[in-house]
């Protein structure tokens, strides 16, 4: 059974929206986009790097697809996840989109739900859900998320998109691995363990 796999960029609080540039994803009148990069580091990059070791897929919304196939198909050579980026490849969930011209794209049809639990059943390794906000949270009402792999930044910003939004599905969380890099940022991978459970003291 392959896993879905969510992999994002958070702030300290929650926020996921935009991380890579002013002009990613302005809804909703964003005002910080490109918060990531000014409290990254090389520690981050080497993790997420890691993150794609047993991955052979991506599996993304309209919006988060939509930035890639403008930037990797053109992208420099020289960057190792290039080749990567555009090798691996792309389900897309879209109720807008007809096509996906994108190399080793898939534009996912009907029922979201019932298409990804195929994924999950058929041969390959791992599938990455990267940035795409709206499709997570499909993904977590469904309980199709096998595991969260975060990178939480030492930024606060205050509004904006998160990924554990208003109404999220109460989950426990085993964690997997946690650990923290030279500019604050904690690297974090967890995986769903059944429903909170509640105590006093």
């Amino acid at each position: 059974m392959r896993k879905i796999i969510v992999c994002t960029f958070l702030t300290l609080d929650g926020v996921m929206q935009a991380p890579g540039g002013p002009d990613e994803d302005a809804e909703s009148g964003f005002e910080h986009g490109g918060w990531q990069k000014p409290v990254s580091d090389d520690e981050v990059g080497m993790a997420v790097a890691g993150w794609y070791e047993g991955s052979d897929a991506m599996l993304l919304g309209r919006k988060t697809y939509e930035i890639f196939a403008s930037y990797w198909p053109t992208a420099d050579p020289e960057n190792p996840f290039t080749d990567r980026m555009n090798g691996m490849h792309k389900y897309v969930a879209s109720r807008t989109l007809t096509s996906v011209d994108w190399q080793n794209s898939t534009l996912l049809e009907g029922d979201l739900a019932a298409a990804v639990r195929e994924l999950k059943a058929s041969d390959g390794a791992d599938i990455n859900v990267v940035g795409s906000g709206d499709l997570a949270q499909t993904l977590m009402r469904h309980d199709l998320v096998d595991e969260y792999r975060l990178c939480i930044h030492p930024v606060i910003i205050g509004t904006g998109k998160r990924l554990f939004a208003d109404r999220a599905i109460p989950t426990a969380l085993e964690p997997v691995s946690v650990s923290s890099t030279k500019s604050g940022t904690i690297v974090g991978v967890y995986r769903p363990h059944g429903k909170p459970s509640h105590d006093s003291y």
